[in-house]
Order: structure tokens, then C-alpha cells, then sequence
């Protein structure tokens, strides 16, 4: 049975509404006065305190004050006839759970205490059966999705309802967990039947070569100021995470996905973001910009150069800045700078979350706090609100440029390990293999015989790309058991999957 405490100076009067809150099964403890009230919470244990700010004696701001110290996690809901506005202030500068203004009725009190004691129950019993009730309909869209646009709008609702289950003890989260399992299933089946057409017909989603050419530059032709900011690893969910953020200092004008290429790595996703070409063009038109995968060179380091070459193929003649930000230190730096700004384009490469994957795999502390989906939202909301990015962003509305927010590719944890056998030149990615003879037995791979025929680098004439779909990963014959117990459970990419093939391309405008 919840407990309440009344502090009021005319309790006897209140009586009806202690009569009535009993029936409705609470137990109320009245004090006349302030003294009373802060003796009682000495001695006894409240679930909440209603206390009235005009008494005798010690006054109610006085008295919130005292209890306050004894138990700051005790809700208080202040109850008075006042209305003036610096009385209030004080009340909430005071951290009261609410305020109610004379005079009230009972509905009000029963309501305030389902505000406040019973919100995480009854949101759980509403959040619950809202699924429920939705869990038909999610079906009959994956089962039904027949282009990207329909199966944007199923990773949207799974990621509404992964969001709202999350603070909540639902065994529908295993439920919806196989849902995503079905969804991610039929989706590397779409992927396998469609991907080739895309580079062989006239009509394709947005594809990672598009972004400037189909997003960025007519913006900046007419006359806007753009930052085209590029977070590593970025996932949809990631982003409706840090949105409540961004509101802040941003309205947001365009909330679409676009369709990172494979392999989902930054060798080819991101490369072929700020070049404008698929991977083999890259190849064939910069070689010195084009780093093969068997080579120990950063596979990134390249990335100004090919802004640069697509700037001068669709003659655009306006300058650009660049910046990729690996570390605290150097976003600071860089914040501080911005207000020199004057190109009309200007891009950032943030690689937190790429570090928060990687560390997260090679860490067993990191694996501890990020043990699943909503850990891994929480350090993204925890990185972006507590780290220098957020003043990053808060630098550029206040400059008045319009943010252009994309990753090269998302993640997916990883849970089935599969054996593949390759050459000893083959690729070290668990998500995607290329390399001469891939062999794997498991039938929900998918496998890319024709490379060039999908804009890819084919490193020797027999090479073929295979990508791990699903929850699935990549392990050898060799220490087989041993890698699968190191990788399983941890974040990767370079396959096929809804988390890391749609990603986020939102449109910010300062406020």
C-alpha cells in the first residue's frame, strides 16, 4: 500500500479527500504544520508528500526545503492559492514533483498520484498493448514489402516501438526481436533480388554515390550554407536517440533514409559518398585514391581529395572545407574556428561511434555497458550530450547553416557464427568476405560472382564478394570456436541488413 503525507493547516477540512483516497487504497498520514510534516518524514517512509504552501510556522517553500535534504528522491506536489509566478519558480527551482492550485477536487489528487506513483506501470500496460495491437499489422508490412520506400517504412516502426519497449519489463521485447529477425530475413531477400538491377536499369533508390550530387549540391546552388556532417557507424535508431538533442537549436525539414552500397564499410560506403562513384570507378579513374583491401593502408585517408574530384567533374566552382574529428581535443578546436567560416559547403567526419563499435568488440568493460541495442543508444545520447559534438552542432545553427546529417553505414550485433573458406589473401571482415574460391555452406549468404556488374573492384579475375546477412558472422576453420565466443554478441558491419544497409539522411535548419 502506497503512503501519502498531507502536510495542511486545516487537515480537518481535507477529511472527505482522505476518505477518499483510502478507498481507493492508499493510507494517508495528515500533519497540521510544517514541523509535523518534516518530524513525520524523520521517523516514517512516504511514497509522496502533498504539502501546502501558506501554513504557520515553517512555510511550505521552508518545509519542502527540509525534506528535500532528508529525502531529495521523495516527490512533492505543492499545493496552494497562490498564482504568483516568483512563488512557483521557487517550488520548481526547489525540484517539486508538481503543483496544484486551489482550490482542487479529488480527481486532481488521484490523477497526480498516477502521475506519480503508478506512470511506469500503467505506461507498460498501455506500451504493451499498443504492440499488441500493432503486431499484425507490422507483419502483414514485412511480409508484404516489395521496394525500398516499404521497407524504410518497416525499419521506422520496428525502431518506434524497439524505442518505446526499452525502459519498459515487456516480454514483448522478444517478441519484437524476432519480428526485426523476420524482418532482416526478408530484406536479404529483397537485397538479393534487386541490388544487381540497380546499376544495370534507369531507376535506383539513393545510393551512397548520390548524396552530392542529388542532395548537396542543389542546395548549395541556391544560395544555401551547408554543413554536411558524416557520422561513422551511424544507425537509424541512433538518430532518434540524439533528435530530442538537436531540437534544441535545429527544426528538422527532411527525415529520409537512403541506401548505403555494399560492402557496408567505409572503404566503399563512405568513399563512394564523397566521390560521387561506385568503388570500381573510384578504382579505375583515381587509383591513387583507391586502397586494396589486402593493403595495410588506411582505407580513409583519401577522402578530401575525392570531395575535390567530384567538385571539378560536375564543375562546381565553390570552395569547400573538411574536417575529420577523431578526438575531443580536436573538435574543440575546430568549434572555435567555425566562426571564421565562409565556404558554402563544408563537411565533418565524426568517428566516435566507429571507435564505440571497435572498443566495444576488443573490450570486456565496453562489453559490459553496451550489452545491447539500448546500451549502445545510451553511450551514443551520453557521447553526443556530455562531449564537445554537441557544442559542435550548437556552433553551426548559431552561424545559420543548415546541416546535412548521413553515415556511410550502420551496425548489427551479431549473434551466428557461419564458417567460410577462402584463399589467404581473403579479406578479414566478419561481415563480408572478398578473395578467389569463398566457400561457406550456409544458404543465407549472399554472393556476388560478377563484381564489376555492381560497380566493384574485382582484385583478381576469379574474385567474388560474399556478405553475411542476418545476425550472421564470418569465422574460419581455424580457432573456429574460439572467435566465435570473441565476436558473438558484438557490433559489426560490411553485410546486409536493414540496421546497416538504410541509413538516416535528415535535413536540419537552425532555429
Amino acid at each position: 500500500m502506497y503512503q501519502i503525507l498531507w502536510a495542511d493547516d486545516e487537515i480537518d477540512l481535507l477529511k472527505p479527500y482522505i476518505i477518499f483516497l483510502q478507498e481507493k487504497g492508499y493510507h494517508v498520514v495528515g500533519a497540521n504544520n510544517g514541523q509535523d510534516a518534516i518530524d513525520y518524514c524523520r521517523t516514517e517512509v512516504f511514497d509522496i508528500v502533498f504539502l501546502d504552501e501558506q501554513m504557520p510556522g515553517l512555510s511550505g517553500l521552508e518545509t519542502l526545503q527540509e525534506i528535500k535534504a532528508m529525502r531529495p528522491e521523495l516527490p512533492v506536489v505543492m499545493i496552494t492559492k497562490s498564482e504568483e509566478e516568483n512563488i512557483m519558480e521557487q517550488a520548481i527551482g526547489a525540484k517539486i514533483a508538481d503543483y496544484l492550485i486551489k482550490p482542487v477536487n479529488p480527481s486532481q489528487i488521484l490523477i497526480c498520484l498516477k502521475k506519480h506513483l503508478h506512470q511506469r506501470q500503467i505506461v507498460e500496460e498501455q506500451t504493451n498493448r499498443s504492440y499488441q495491437e500493432d503486431f499484425s499489422d507490422i507483419g502483414y508490412m514485412i511480409n508484404t514489402a516489395q521496394t525500398v520506400e516499404e521497407w524504410m517504412a518497416v525499419l521506422r516502426t520496428l525502431t518506434k516501438w524497439d524505442l518505446e519497449l526499452q525502459d519498459v519489463e515487456s516480454s514483448m521485447k522478444q517478441v519484437l526481436q524476432m519480428q526485426r529477425q523476420e524482418a532482416n530475413k526478408a530484406f536479404a531477400k529483397f537485397i538479393a533480388k534487386n541490388y544487381e538491377s540497380w546499376f544495370t536499369g534507369s531507376e535506383r533508390p539513393l545510393l551512397s554515390p548520390d548524396i552530392f550530387k542529388k542532395v548537396l549540391f542543389p542546395m548549395v546552388d541556391n544560395g544555401e550554407k551547408i554543413f554536411f556532417v558524416v557520422i561513422d557507424n551511424f544507425r537509424y535508431d541512433q538518430w532518434k536517440t540524439i533528435q530530442p538533442l538537436l531540437s534544441e537549436f535545429f527544426n528538422v525539414t527532411d527525415e529520409r533514409m537512403c541506401m548505403s552500397i555494399l560492402p557496408t564499410a567505409t572503404q566503399y560506403a563512405r568513399n563512394a559518398i564523397f566521390s560521387g562513384l561506385m568503388p570500381l570507378q573510384i578504382q579505375e579513374m583515381f587509383p591513387d585514391l583507391w586502397v586494396e583491401e589486402i593493403e595495410e593502408e588506411g582505407k580513409n585517408l583519401n577522402e578530401k581529395d575525392l570531395i575535390q574530384s567530384q567538385l571539378e567533374r560536375y564543375r562546381k566552382r565553390y570552395g569547400f572545407t573538411y574536417y575529420k574529428i577523431n578526438e575531443s581535443d580536436f573538435c574543440e578546436k575546430i568549434t572555435k574556428q567555425l566562426k571564421g567560416l565562409q565556404s558554402p559547403l563544408n563537411v565533418a567526419v565524426l568517428n566516435f561511434i566507429d571507435m564505440l563499435s571497435h572498443s566495444r568488440t576488443d573490450s570486456k568493460m565496453m562489453r559490459e555497458l553496451c550489452n545491447d541495442e539500448a546500451a549502445y543508444r545510451s553511450l551514443t545520447l551520453s557521447w553526443f550530450k556530455h562531449s564537445p559534438t554537441y557544442e559542435f552542432f550548437h556552433r553551426i545553427a548559431r552561424l545559420g547553416y543548415k546541416v546535412v546529417l548521413t553515415t556511410d553505414h550502420g551496425t548489427i550485433r551479431v549473434q551466428n557464427p557461419i564458417l567460410v573458406i577462402g584463399d589467404k589473401n581473403t579479406n578479414t571482415n566478419l561481415r563480408y568476405k572478398v578473395g578467389k574460391a569463398l566457400n561457406c555452406q550456409s544458404k543465407n549468404v549472399f554472393e556476388i560472382t560478377q563484381p564489376k556488374a555492381v560497380g566493384l573492384p574485382c582484385p583478381n579475375i576469379s574474385s567474388s564478394y560474399m556478405f553475411c546477412t542476418g545476425e550472421d558472422f564470418f569465422g574460419y576453420p581455424n580457432n573456429f570456436n574460439f572467435y566465435a565466443q570473441v565476436y558473438r554478441n558484438t557490433f559489426q558491419h560490411g553485410g546486409i541488413s536493414m540496421e546497416e544497409m538504410l541509413i538516416p539522411l535528415i535535413t536540419l535548419e537552425p532555429k
